[in-house]
C-alpha cells in the first residue's frame, strides 16, 4: 500500500499549500489508493523522520518498492506508473520530466522569493527593496511561461500531465498575491488545472486532516 507522510496540522496561512498536496493530487489523478501517516510539527525533527527526510520536511512517500522524499521525485515516481500523468512514448515522457524540473527549478525559486518575503518577512527593514527586485525576476520567468502557454490548454498541448500538476502547484502559491493579474493566460491555465476533480479530492483530504487535529 502507498503511504504519504504529511503534517497533522499547520497554521492557517499554510493550510492548503503544504507540498504533500502535490503527492495526494498525483495519486488521485492516477486513481491509486493510499494511506496517511500524519506527524506533528515537533516530530519532523526527530530521528525517525530525519532518517527518511534529512531536511525535516514533508512529504515522504513509500510504496511496495521504494521509500523517497521530495515532492517532484514522488510525483514522477507515481507518474511513471500512470497513463493519466505521463504518456507511454519515450519522447513524451522525457518532455513531461523536463516540465516537472522546470516547475521546480526555473519557476518555483522565483515564486518563493516573493511569497516567502511577503508572508514571513514583510516587517523587516530590507523586505520592501528586496521584494521589488524579486518581483522583477519573477515577472521575467512568468512572461516566458505565458508566451509558451499561448494557444495551449496544457504545457504540452491538449493533455494534462505530471508537468502540469507541478507547474500549477507552483503557480497556485501566487493566489494570495497580485502577480498573476498581469498574465491572464497563466491565471486561466492554473484555474483549468485546479478545477480538476482529482485536485479537489486531494485538497479536501489535506484540509480534513488539519481540521481533525487542531491544537487544543
Amino acid at each position: 500500500m502507498r503511504e504519504v507522510t504529511a503534517y497533522a496540522w499547520v497554521p492557517e496561512v499554510a493550510q492548503g499549500f503544504v507540498k504533500d498536496l502535490r503527492v495526494r493530487w498525483a495519486l488521485e489523478e492516477a486513481s491509486l489508493p493510499y494511506t496517511e501517516r500524519l506527524i506533528s510539527l515537533e516530530e519532523k525533527t526527530q530521528a525517525a523522520h530525519l532518517a527518511r527526510q534529512p531536511f525535516a520536511q514533508v512529504p515522504v512517500y513509500r510504496d511496495d518498492d521504494a521509500d523517497l522524499f521530495e515532492s517532484g521525485a514522488i510525483v514522477l515516481r507515481i507518474a511513471e506508473t500512470s497513463d493519466a500523468l505521463m504518456p507511454a512514448d519515450v519522447a513524451g515522457r522525457a518532455r513531461v520530466t523536463s516540465w516537472v524540473f522546470a516547475a521546480l527549478n526555473s519557476v518555483e525559486p522565483f515564486v518563493s522569493n516573493v511569497t516567502s518575503t511577503e508572508i514571513f518577512f514583510a516587517g523587516e527593514a530590507w523586505a520592501p527593496g528586496y521584494v521589488v527586485k524579486a518581483r522583477e525576476m519573477l515577472h521575467l520567468r512568468l512572461a516566458r511561461l505565458a508566451d509558451w502557454m499561448q494557444g495551449r490548454d496544457f504545457l504540452e498541448g491538449g493533455r494534462f500531465t505530471a508537468g502540469d500538476l507541478m507547474m500549477a502547484s507552483v503557480l497556485r502559491d501566487l493566489e494570495r498575491h497580485d502577480v498573476l493579474e498581469t498574465y491572464p493566460a497563466l491565471a486561466a491555465y492554473g484555474a483549468r488545472c485546479t478545477a480538476r476533480p482529482a485536485f479537489k479530492r486531494a485538497l479536501d483530504a489535506q484540509l480534513k486532516a488539519f481540521a481533525a487535529h487542531v491544537p487544543a
